[in-house]
C-alpha cells in the first residue's frame, strides 16, 4: 500500500472528512514519526510495532558499476520491529 492508497482508504472510511483533511492527518502522522526518529527517539504503536533507528559502522563498499572501493560513512538507519499482535496475525 502506498500513501495515496492509504489516504483514499481513510477517506472512504470517513466520508464526513474532506480528502484534504485526511491527507493533512496522514502527512502529520508520518512527519511526526520522522522528526521523533531524527531526534534519536523511538515510536511505539501498540499492537502494530515499534520504529527506532540503528547505527551502521563506517565501512568500505564497492561501486557496483565499476567495482572500485568506496568509503561509506557511518550512519543511522530506520528500523521497524513488529509487535506480538502483528506477528500473530501474519503467522496464522
Amino acid at each position: 500500500m502506498i500513501r495515496s492508497e492509504l489516504i483514499q482508504l481513510l477517506s472512504r472510511d470517513h466520508p464526513d472528512l474532506p480528502i484534504k483533511d485526511v491527507e493533512r492527518i496522514v502527512t502529520t502522522f508520518f512527519d511526526t514519526i520522522t522528526v521523533h526518529l531524527a531526534s534519536g527517539g523511538r515510536v511505539e504503536l501498540r499492537g502494530f510495532g515499534a520504529f527506532s533507528t540503528r547505527g551502521r559502522e563506517a565501512r568500505t563498499g564497492r561501486n557496483p558499476r565499476t567495482g572500485d572501493a568506496v568509503d561509506v560513512q557511518a550512519k543511522r538507519v530506520p528500523y521497524f520491529k513488529p509487535g506480538k499482535e502483528m506477528r500473530a496475525r501474519l503467522n496464522v
